[in-house]
């Protein structure tokens, strides 16, 4: 199936915590780096995911965020290092392709912020991502 998410990464869950209505389900992804999903109980029962279990992480480009550093003292949990490769801008809204270990992840920002943040080819970024916008596929 093809789709628009421009960030598809494979990956082994490694650790599901269920709640009630939720639950965290934690993802080594291919290039080694650990992701935290936020989806619900019944999305864990119904794709069958347990540890071992093989899928497909799958992130909006306008869910990913950029900074130029590890970021501390705050609530999103994935923080994924990375090198820009590439930077296009319009008048309002940029597109920063990042490569990181196990392949390239793309973030859609602001005009400004690409600007604020000095990202060009070859700038150190860390792309945060919120674990409830990080959804899940069985592969």
């Amino acid at each position: 199936m093809s789709m628009s998410i421009r960030n598809q990464f494979p990956g082994t869950v490694t650790a599901v915590a269920v709640g009630e209505a939720m639950a965290s389900v934690k993802v080594r992804l291919a290039g080694g780096q650990d992701i935290t999903a936020a989806i619900t109980t019944d999305a864990v029962k119904d794709l069958g995911l347990a540890a071992g279990s093989a899928v497909m992480a799958l992130v909006k480009s306008t869910e990913v965020a950029l900074a130029t550093g590890p970021v501390e003292g705050i609530s999103i949990r994935n923080q994924i290092a990375g090198t820009v490769a590439d930077v296009t801008t319009g008048g309002a809204m940029g597109s920063v392709k990042v490569t990181v270990e196990g392949g390239e992840l793309t973030a859609a920002i602001t005009k400004d912020a690409v600007e604020a943040l000095g990202l060009a080819s070859g700038t150190s970024v860390v792309a945060l991502i919120k674990s409830t916008e990080v959804s899940l596929a069985a592969a």
